[in-house]
């Protein structure tokens, strides 16, 4: 995945003279990445072929599994994460060219035609001639780019410091089911004064924002190979039926379903 400086080729993006910078790695890498916050001016698009990475920006949490991509405006700070095998690429925008693009963070289903244009605008090199069919390509990317579909792989994050100790509590350990009650006691707070600020911060209601937080580690563990048992159980789940029957509500489709066709769009 090309994110980082020690890369074969790399250059800053922000500080290469095109609107549109395309990096990629073409065989899958295995391990552990982690890059803290940071920005660019340049916006960033990161596409996953395979594996998953999770990103954190604008106080929300992404899921990026298979044959999607999270858009972040520049200027926006990010904090990125992956674990095991991840292939990828990764599209930088500068912001005169990228007027039509979210304005804000969002996850976008990629299509068979914008993985191929991102593929491509990764072959070229980065002082690619102006005037060329580089340049008509790299228009036609951006113009995919707007049009593509937003997917439901956020997370609203609070910024409170006392929720935010409980969400690290959470992503350590999601099986722990404990009631809203006990969470809002384990950090000396009233059950009432803890709704109201996840609301507040968040624009959900407890019960929503953990299932939602259920549902983008599931996505994440599944996109690693993991089992529909095995993540039903990480997650707290008493039987592999519920947990099946939480992820279509919330996705629209069973989890096997949903990864196979991720997998299908190769």
């Amino acid at each position: 995945m090309p994110l980082l400086r020690e890369l074969p080729g790399w250059l800053e993006p922000d500080e290469v003279d095109r609107p549109i910078v395309t990096y990629g790695v073409p065989v899958p890498t295995a391990g552990h990445l982690e890059l803290t916050f940071h920005s660019r001016v340049k916006g960033q698009l990161l596409f996953s072929q395979r594996g998953a990475l999770s990103c954190e920006a604008e106080g929300g949490l992404w899921i990026v599994p298979p044959q999607s991509a999270i858009w972040i405006p520049g200027g926006k700070a990010r904090a990125l994460r992956a674990k095991g095998m991840l292939e990828g690429y990764t599209v930088f925008v500068h912001p005169a060219a990228g007027a039509n693009l979210p304005a804000q963070c969002c996850a976008l289903a990629v299509t068979p035609l914008l993985r191929e244009m991102i593929i491509r605008a990764a072959s070229f090199p980065v002082d690619y001639p102006d005037g060329g069919r580089e340049e008509r390509l790299v228009a036609l990317l951006l113009d995919e780019i707007s049009v593509a579909r937003v997917e439901r792989l956020h997370l609203p994050m609070p910024n409170d410091i006392r929720l935010r100790a409980i969400v690290a509590e959470m992503l350590d350990n999601p099986a722990k089911m404990r009631k809203m009650s006990d969470w809002a006691r384990h950090i000396g707070m009233s059950e009432r004064t803890m709704a109201r600020i996840l609301s507040r911060e968040t624009g959900m209601g407890f019960r929503r924002w953990r299932q939602q937080l259920a549902v983008l580690l599931a996505v994440e563990w599944l996109a690693r190979g993991s089992p529909i048992q095995q993540v039903a159980a990480d997650l707290g789940y008493e039987s592999a039926p519920s947990f099946v029957t939480m992820f279509r509500k919330a996705l629209g489709t069973p989890p096997r379903r949903y990864m196979s066709r991720r997998s299908q769009r190769h």
